[in-house]
């Protein structure tokens, strides 16, 4: 049996991926850079396509035409064969919840550290996001055409959106992003236990924007009662860290406006 024949054995059983790990078990008695020079050459041909390293997904008839096969489509096999948690994030996660109008030109999976079992060299279309523990409950699930995804929730792709907001194009971008997932965020009794993710500052920013920027003041309040609540001591925080020009201070949410935000009409 040849490797061009494995792999088409794998693909006819619903197998969309393998390692080269795989490769080099199964043919245990073929030389190592031969087994590579194969895979080069099925790669050249649009048979297979490499991923990320010693990682390859078998080229579907649906993406053949192009060569280019969307991360959706491998997302969840290569977290499993990098063996690290993840969620679909930012730009992509609120594209999933049907509110992102443009398409992201990135692919963003949030994971944990270490960062050197993920390489943005490897796959420029993938774009990583770390933090130190994932948060589970937060997390959405879907079907995709090879298993199932996971995702955040709109409620923590609104809290993500703000604390990372460098990775997406700056608050205003945020903002309008935000401004679509207000039509599906419930911050009801979900505050004490974002807290373990986020920080109090990211929750300030949340609802400063959501009170004066976006004219949400409903879901600010349910936010800014559960800080109460919760005896959160807010203090002056800059609305962007990118900035250092300091300005005008909401005294509710604590907030040094340093930047104006501009809201994209959607």
């Amino acid at each position: 049996m040849t490797i061009r024949e494995w792999i088409k054995n794998k693909e006819i059983a619903g197998t969309s991926h393998f390692s080269i790990d795989e490769v080099q078990h199964t043919f245990e008695n073929t030389p190592e850079q031969q087994i590579k020079n194969e895979l080069y050459r099925l790669s050249s041909q649009g048979v297979i396509t490499s991923i990320y390293r010693g990682f390859y997904v078998i080229i579907p008839v649906q993406y053949a035409a192009k060569g280019v096969i969307p991360p959706l489509y491998y997302i969840d096999q290569l977290m499993s064969n990098i063996g690290k948690p993840y969620y679909v994030s930012l730009l992509n996660a609120a594209e999933l919840l049907g509110c992102a109008h443009q398409r992201p030109q990135r692919f963003y999976v949030t994971t944990i550290q270490p960062y050197a079992t993920t390489s943005k060299s490897k796959n420029a279309t993938l774009y990583w996001v770390y933090r130190k523990d994932i948060p589970e409950s937060f997390l959405l699930t879907k079907n995709s055409e090879t298993g199932t995804i996971r995702y955040s929730n709109a409620e923590l792709t609104a809290v993500d959106i703000l604390q990372y907001s460098s990775h997406i194009g700056g608050l205003s971008r945020a903002s309008t992003l935000l401004y679509e997932l207000t039509e599906i965020t419930n911050f009801e009794n979900k505050i004490e236990e974002l807290l373990q993710f986020t920080t109090t500052a990211t929750l300030q920013r949340l609802g400063y924007i959501l009170d004066d920027i976006l004219e949400e003041s409903e879901q600010a309040d349910v936010i800014y009662k559960q800080l109460i609540a919760l005896n959160k001591r807010m203090v002056y925080v800059p609305l962007s860290n990118q900035a250092e020009e300091s300005g005008e201070k909401n005294k509710k949410w604590k907030i040094d406006i340093n930047i104006e935000i501009e809201v994209d009409d959607v």
